[in-house]
């Protein structure tokens, strides 16, 4: 290549996009690109996108169209779930060149170098078999480390299964060298990313199955923290819950979808579990490690969500001792059997709801957050963001602010947990 050209990458949805999106951004600069920020005129976009709600749809379509205008002689990519399920629709916005499914996004460079003027569809679920092993580098604190991709389940929601294809994992041996190096690059937090990392296991010959993957990460010297970003309340067994008790660096922290309280919207979900299940399996966590966090999953306004069932839902998290709320207002997504469901939810009610979970979501964080006042715990401190003023959190999920003179960046000290501020951080002090 005489020239380097320069690439920029723009990544949306979860944690799992951004693991692939630095895996593939480090290939291309090995393979002789320049990889440069979104802003700086490149001549390459690499869009890599989400396709969980239409608002993420509408969102992929905005950052197309300004990445034409930053540089309207550029080449556009785009990757991910989005173009994966709907690759036609993406060919026709003005500046698209290039659109790659699933199985061909790690394989930028070469679909570059043979169709340079012209447009490229490919869009085959059933080419998705193999395991690209992926991390991401960019922050000198944390990384997102995939170890598995795919989905076996059949939500009647999710358009996951036929944007990444069957359940499969990566080796045990291919994640601990990928782990190494994480611990090469002086990064103390791993965050465990996939579809279904409770699945872990599919796909590969060796008998290891997410927690015996657990219990090798866990010796691996130079991680100091692993945190497990999602796992179903059907995986997540006594076994997981006693080992992260006794675990030297996984955290305690879990991250459970619920997606309903209600068990007839549950079955309609094709859901594996019904309410008193989940019920069982955030006191098992409770009983064993007290201080745990607990973030849950939830949609509202799924088809067949009356008031009732609502309040259902509603009442059943206020009741249950958890953390924090991700809620998603229900999405209709074309080629999933929700889509056709009748009942539906007029949109004003959904947001409604979606507003009084979000409340919840509040009352549940300045809870768990005041369980802790006065205590002092570690603190994994992020980059500042202001002079002399620092943020992280602590083992459990506390986001904590607070004051130092010393760059504390990437280093785990102790802080005692004063009060809870405006923005629902912990304000505390440094000790020791």
């Amino acid at each position: 290549m005489s020239k380097k050209k320069k690439v920029a990458f723009y990544t949306l949805g979860c944690k799992l996009n951004y693991a692939e999106s630095s895996i593939i951004a480090d290939d291309m600069a090995n393979k002789g690109y320049d990889v440069v920020g979104f802003d700086e005129k490149p001549d390459i976009f690499i869009v890599n996108t989400c396709s969980v709600t239409d608002f993420a749809d509408r969102k992929n379509r905005k950052i197309i169209r300004k990445a034409k205008k930053i540089n309207p002689e550029s080449k556009i990519v785009v990757i991910g779930c989005y173009a994966q399920l709907k690759p036609e629709e993406i060919s026709q916005i003005e500046g698209v060149d290039l659109v790659l499914g699933a199985g061909e996004k790690f394989n930028i460079d070469k679909y570059l170098l043979s169709v340079p003027e012209e447009k490229f569809i490919s869009c085959e679920i059933n080419d998705v078999s193999g395991f690209h092993s992926a991390y991401s580098s960019g922050d000198r604190t944390r990384s997102f480390l995939k170890i598995q991709t795919g989905c076996d389940y059949i939500c009647t929601y999710c358009t996951i299964p036929k944007a990444r294809g069957k359940s499969r994992s990566g080796t045990s041996e291919q994640i601990i060298s990928n782990a190494k190096d994480i611990a090469g690059k002086g990064i103390k937090e791993i965050v465990l990313t996939g579809v279904n990392i409770g699945d872990y296991g599919k796909g590969i010959k060796e008998n290891v199955d997410f927690l015996g993957l657990l219990q090798r990460l866990d010796n691996v010297a130079g991680i100091e923290r692993i945190r497990i970003s999602s796992i179903e309340p059907n995986l997540l067994t006594d076994e997981i819950i006693e080992f992260v008790a006794d675990s030297r660096t996984v955290m305690p922290h879990f991250h459970i979808p619920l997606q309903s309280g209600s068990d007839k919207i549950l079955k309609l979900m094709k859901r594996r579990y019904i309410r008193e299940f989940y019920e069982q399996r955030v006191s098992k966590v409770k009983e064993i490690i007290p201080h745990a966090c607990i973030g849950v999953d939830v949609i509202t306004g799924f088809p067949g969500e009356t008031d009732l069932e609502f309040e259902k839902t509603y009442d059943f998290i206020n009741k249950l001792d958890v953390s924090y709320l991700h809620v998603f207002t229900f999405s209709e997504r074309s080629g999933t059997p929700a889509y056709n469901m009748s009942m539906k939810v007029p949109m004003e009610i959904r947001r409604e709801r979606n507003a009084q979970l979000t409340n919840l979501s509040l009352k549940k964080k300045y809870a768990f957050y005041s369980c802790f006042k006065g205590e002092t715990r570690k603190v994994l401190v992020e980059k500042s963001k202001e002079k002399d003023i620092y943020t992280g959190f602590t083992d459990n999920y506390i986001k904590v602010k607070f004051t130092s003179y010393d760059n504390l960046e990437n280093n785990i000290v102790d802080v005692n947990l004063m009060e809870i501020d405006e923005e629902y951080m912990m304000k505390g002090i440094i000790t020791g």
